[in-house]
């Protein structure tokens, strides 16, 4: 573990290092020169949710900080920790919000405890695809939204990076059917845990660096995480053969930088607005990514790792179907601010819906004809 003291003080060196400073200095002619002014630095601290060097999410989050400090050439600095170095995984959100971390890199729906709404700023079950939410966020209305909800706990917090669509999860045992689902134990946080839970199974969330141990051990009889780039490197593949898809529970789901507030207040526009564009650009960046790395590794898990590729069958899409409404207006019904969270998400959902009914669908089912 990390002093505390040490780091918080390296930190306060960092934006501590303002200068302007007039000097009366005498050019080459005798002539007084102009005033010499040293440009503000500041250093940031990054918690993160990820395990250290995770391609995908943990590179998502330093590339984050590396933009930040690209940007603003050099003169701010992010120091970026993996879950686990500075605080555990769960306990990222709060760290922040006390101000014993300056930002964190992670998936909004870890913090569901405090308010479901949260949900709605990764994903939900049968919800937005990465194009619809960023759709959302960015244009209709979902960010003023989400900076009330994280205001309450004193942080402001923006998209990070996207998975895009995810896989249903690794299954010891083939699941064929309703029946199937009934006392399976499974690794699934968010409101995806309470659609396994209302399909008979129990649910938990795990940090991604106790799940294989968790699988391993038997604790869990099936988990999910992200698609095939991630899931590759966490080795799910050598203790669970079977594939579902696709990932009902995240159809794209976003993720966070969240900052606190009385930091974000501190620094100046400018430096608020290189984060902002750092945000921006890794998040954008990474559907791309995750798209054309998901493609390779899949291929690399059927054809040289024996992966079962499966399906849902009909029957269970249906009734998750059934169950997601349900479950996502649960999560609307906390107070006025979930409510009106949750029905921008729906209204925004509806409007785009149709126009994915009238493209991608027909495209991608022709594509494959």
């Amino acid at each position: 573990m990390i002093d505390r003291r040490k780091l918080l003080g390296a930190a306060t060196l960092g934006a501590a290092g303002v200068a302007a400073t007039a000097c009366n200095q005498s050019t080459t002619d005798g002539a007084p020169g102009a005033p010499a002014v040293v440009r503000r630095r500041t250093r940031l601290t990054m918690t993160t949710t990820w395990p250290k060097d995770l391609p995908g999410l943990g590179m998502a989050a330093t590339r984050v900080g590396e933009r930040i400090e690209a940007l603003s050439d050099g003169q701010m600095q992010v120091d970026v920790y993996a879950a686990g170095e500075l605080v555990p995984a769960f306990e990222a959100f709060d760290t922040v919000a006390s101000g014993n971390a300056d930002m964190y890199h992670g998936a909004e729906y870890y913090w569901q405890s405090k308010s479901k709404a949260f949900n709605f700023f990764t994903a939900v079950p049968m919800g937005m695809t990465a194009a619809e939410i960023m759709g959302w966020i960015d244009f209709g209305g979902g960010q003023a939204l989400w900076e009330e909800l994280s205001g309450q706990y004193g942080i402001i917090a923006f998209q990070g990076a996207n998975t895009g669509h995810q896989m249903g999860g690794w299954f010891k045992q083939e699941v064929n059917s309703l029946d199937d689902f009934r006392g399976l134990k499974m690794r699934i946080p968010g409101l995806g845990g309470d659609v396994i839970r209302a399909l008979g199974g129990a649910a938990e969330a795990l940090p991604g660096n106790e799940i294989y141990q968790a699988l391993q051990t038997g604790r869990i009889d099936a988990t999910e995480w992200v698609g095939p780039w991630n899931d590759y490197f966490l080795g799910f593949h050598r203790e669970a053969k079977f594939y579902y898809g696709p990932g009902f529970h995240e159809p794209g789901s976003s993720l966070a930088v969240g900052i606190n507030r009385e930091k974000w207040d501190s620094l100046t526009p400018t430096e608020q607005a290189i984060i902002r564009s750092a945000c921006n650009e890794v998040n954008h960046l990474s559907v791309g990514e995750f798209s054309y790395q998901n493609g390779v590794y899949l291929e690399k898990l059927v054809n040289e790792e024996s992966v079962q590729l499966r399906q849902f069958a009909e029957d269970v899409m249906a009734r998750v179907q059934e169950i997601s409404a349900d479950i996502r207006s649960d999560a609307g019904s906390g107070g006025d601010l979930e409510r009106r969270i949750y029905e921008s998400f729906e209204d925004a959902l509806q409007k785009m819906r149709g126009w994915a009914r009238s493209s991608d669908g027909p495209y991608l089912a022709a594509r494959e004809l």
